[in-house]
């Protein structure tokens, strides 16, 4: 699965990094997301999901390779 970010969207809550920090982490700059990893499989996907349901701008999604 690949993860796609919308930094524009994105108003910097966190919820994506406490949920899953091996793929996303936040810009010290604005705070917003930033994606260490675009590609997750296995176990992560789940988490990635559970990520893309919490944020509450909907700035993060995933689809299909």
């Amino acid at each position: 699965m690949r993860v796609v970010t919308d930094t524009e969207r994105c108003i910097g809550a966190g919820q994506c990094v406490l949920t899953e920090p091996g793929v996303f982490d936040q810009s010290d700059d604005d705070g917003t997301v930033v994606l260490l990893t675009e590609h997750v499989e296995g176990e992560q996907v789940d988490t990635v999901r559970e990520a893309v349901d919490m944020c509450p701008n909907q700035a993060i999604s995933m689809v299909d390779d």
